[in-house]
């Protein structure tokens, strides 16, 4: 196991500058608040398999 001194710094997923621990794993509160930003925008997306028709499988409601 590494010790932390001989660890490589983390950096911040949208710019690439240090981690600050108080915004942890952004650098800034900026990019925090971008990030944050993106989800509400519904900029980030879970991708899901869907049939072309565009219909959900909804085998498991049936009442039959």
């Amino acid at each position: 196991m590494p010790n932390e001194a001989s660890a490589k710094p983390r950096r911040c997923p949208l710019c690439g500058k240090p981690r600050v621990e108080e915004y942890k794993p952004f650098c800034s509160r900026g990019c925090r608040d971008r990030d944050l930003n993106r989800w509400f925008d519904e900029g980030y997306r879970v991708p899901v398999d869907q049939p072309p028709d565009g219909t959900a499988d909804d085998d498991r409601f049936d009442e039959g």
